[in-house]
């Protein structure tokens, strides 16, 4: 049996943790997916230790269509990359394209799949969200699928409750996996931890830390009891998260600094094993804050086009600036403000250069 085999058929008894970046979709002139560079950064985002969440928010997801989200995970399949270290953005307004898109995920062996409550029509009931979720569950009807519900209520406005969850994990325990919190608000990611987070398994009464969930590798962990997972979308939260059992972040800035991401979120897993860590595990949470903050600032048009920018200073590639409209490109003055501000705090990129570039190998 192949290594990819094999870790593949891993994926159905494990459950996928760690740093996840919801991976930025290049574009080609005539804003075509860029296929060879996209490929080419999954490539290096894996390198790094980190998962791949495409099709999020930051992969400029919902200016695809549902066509070329399908298209482009049969070319990373296509292309070797493990579809267990990947949780595809499925959700749509539409229950029949989520459904397409979630069933394709489900049979390539994604470790799951990040889904949007459906969007478009606000103040929609508890009711009418659970209705379409269960309606994607069913039509599904795979007992391979595991949901990480999307709570990002800035951007969508329709959000997850705690409600909405409970009655999901009561009617569907093995597809109801998760969540990934990008309310920006700690509060609200602490209360669904208290609520639903498995801990008792992880927790360390000495301690009061609640995980031993990281690893170094494919972050891959038994799942020796059904649980409700939680991602923070920022990795400002990382260290808070870990410490109050959550099991990791889903992070914009997981595409341009995932190795220092991961780095704290392994330190997190070690803290049961040594005393008086928490100094340093402040001291990396802080040093990632700083970074995040580069791109968070509001000086740029979004931080979308900030990542890319980003990318393309740092592979030498200015092909990888382009977005979709419509989000715009930083202008020439912003460009250069950000690569000051990065060479300022001794940003690097290590290794994204090779085969950065769209037609190398």
């Amino acid at each position: 049996m192949s290594d990819n085999a094999t870790i593949d058929g891993l994926a159905a008894s494990q459950r996928i943790r760690g740093v996840l970046a919801p991976v930025v979709t290049p574009f080609k002139d005539d804003l075509s997916p860029d296929t060879e560079r996209f490929i080419a950064h999954c490539k290096w985002l894996l390198a790094q230790n980190c998962g791949l969440a495409v099709f999020g928010t930051n992969s400029e997801a919902n200016s695809l269509s549902m066509e070329e989200r399908a298209t482009l995970l049969e070319e990373l399949v296509a292309a070797g990359i493990i579809s267990s270290r990947m949780m595809p953005g499925t959700g749509c307004c539409s229950i029949m394209e989520t459904v397409k898109l979630t069933a394709q995920a489900v049979g390539h062996g994604c470790a799951g799949v990040l889904m949007l409550p459906p969007f478009y029509y606000k103040d929609v009931s508890e009711e009418g969200l659970y209705r379409y979720f269960s309606e994607v569950v069913q039509r599904v009807g795979d007992a391979r699928l595991k949901i990480y519900l999307y709570h990002i209520p800035p951007v969508a406005m329709v959000g997850i409750t705690t409600g909405l969850v409970e009655r999901l994990l009561a009617a569907y325990p093995s597809a109801i996996a998760g969540m990934k919190d990008s309310s920006g608000d700690w509060n609200n990611t602490r209360m669904f931890l208290d609520a639903f987070a498995v801990r008792d398994r992880h927790g360390d009464s000495a301690t009061g830390w609640a995980t031993s969930r990281a690893r170094s590798g494919n972050d891959f962990e038994m799942d020796t009891q059904t649980s409700f997972d939680v991602f923070v979308g920022s990795e400002s939260f990382l260290l808070a998260n870990m410490r109050n059992g959550g099991v990791g972040t889903i992070s914009a800035t997981a595409n341009v600094n995932p190795a220092a991401i991961h780095k704290l979120y392994v330190a997190c897993g070690e803290q049961s094993k040594f005393e008086n860590r928490e100094s340093e595990l402040e001291d990396l949470q802080t040093k990632l804050n700083v970074v995040r903050q580069v791109f968070s600032s509001g000086k740029f048009p979004s931080m979308i086009a900030a990542l890319k920018q980003a990318i393309a200073i740092y592979a030498d590639d200015p092909a990888w600036a382009k977005v979709r409209p419509p989000l715009v490109e930083l202008t020439p003055e912003q460009a250069k403000t950000l690569a000051t501000e990065l060479k300022a705090i001794g940003f690097e990129m290590p290794g994204l250069g090779l085969g950065a570039r769209s037609g190398e190998k």
